[in-house]
């Protein structure tokens, strides 16, 4: 299997993220790409090259153009301000405030994220735009070589970013752009399957209204984890949306048991779609030991769950999602893969 990557998202790495009441070093950081990457080479999965440049354009069908405009002078702005360190709001326009664009840096920080974990750094433009790259380069790979499956070993994530927000360790909507890309190539139907830990707000948020792409999410329940406030059974589309969003949330303690029914439920929705390409949000933060996670699949889970994705018999896209057990990630991701190709 053709892997996708870029050095470049070492350029994201922040030194820390406000979470549970602490100032703390990212669980976010390089070495989670690295460790996938050293994987990939160890079983000798298949040819690892770098991205393509595709500009901003497919990037910009799926964001607002202010939110991609600010994140490029994002940091040199906090600069001015702040000196040169991180970025990180503290501020929101939440219920009884006004939706307006302030000035100020910090202001503007807080107008275009969901929370303080998510830190803006000298790096992160070029982090990021080296993955939505990953992923467009990925896609391009899979249309035009006909193959059963491609790997794009995205960093940062991307699935909790809307259409102008950042946050849950995400600035573009990697899987997001991948599927757009696919769409305006002219694939009728693209399903898009999320089995990171927490639910993909993002992706669900940008095709909420849409029949064209398909969302399927298993996730840890919202009223439970992050990022609280989307991502419960009944949120099912909207307009010409309605029936093709579906969530399958689970309790913190879910095991391979429950999760291996949930994921054959959105199987075997993605199965009725009949889509043309199915791409596959790749969080590996559902593994037992992961520090900031409550799930408990092992090991040979992730093995079983790329057969089980494999049964669909359709082109597939895989895009790293999270993940933050560091010792385990590289080893869980491959087993995806591996389990995949060997059906």
């Amino acid at each position: 299997m053709l892997t996708i990557y870029s050095a470049d998202h070492k350029l994201q790495d922040g030194k820390f993220e406000l979470i549970d009441g602490q100032m703390k070093p990212p669980f976010e950081k390089p070495q989670r790409a690295e460790n996938v990457l050293a994987r990939v080479r160890k079983v000798g999965l298949g040819e690892v090259r770098g991205p393509d440049d595709f500009g901003l354009d497919p990037v910009r069908r799926v964001h607002a153009d202010d939110y991609v405009d600010f994140l490029r002078i994002a940091h040199d702005d906090w600069k001015k301000d702040h000196g040169d360190s991180d970025g990180l709001p503290l501020g929101w326009p939440c219920r009884n405030l006004r939706q307006r664009i302030p000035e100020a840096i910090n202001g503007r920080l807080g107008y275009y994220s969901l929370d303080a974990g998510t830190p803006v750094t000298a790096g992160t433009w070029r982090a990021i735009t080296a993955a939505a790259n990953v992923a467009l380069t990925g896609a391009k790979a899979l249309k035009d070589s006909g193959a059963r499956g491609v790997f794009s070993l995205c960093r940062p994530p991307g699935h909790h970013a809307t259409r102008d927000q950042f946050g849950g360790y995400c600035f573009f909507n990697n899987v997001a752009i991948a599927a757009q890309w696919f769409r305006d190539q002219g694939a009728a139907r693209v399903a898009i399957l999320d089995v990171d830990y927490h639910h993909g707000n993002g992706t669900q948020a940008i095709f909420y209204d849409r029949a064209d792409v398909l969302f399927v999410s298993l996730h840890a329940h919202p009223t439970q984890e992050y990022p609280y406030f989307l991502g419960y059974e009944d949120e099912t589309g909207e307009g010409a949306g309605a029936g093709f969003n579906l969530n399958l949330p689970m309790r913190f303690g879910a095991a391979w048991g429950e999760y291996s029914r949930s994921l054959d439920t959105g199987l075997k929705r993605i199965a009725e779609y009949k889509p043309e390409v199915v791409l596959v949000s790749l969080g590996v933060d559902t593994f037992k030991e992961d520090p900031i996670s409550h799930f408990k699949l092992d090991t040979p889970d992730y093995t079983e769950m790329g057969r089980r994705i494999a049964g669909l018999g359709l082109p597939t896209h895989f895009v790293m999602e999270g993940g933050y057990a560091i010792d385990e990630i590289g080893v869980n991701t491959v087993n995806v893969l591996t389990g995949f190709e060997s059906v």
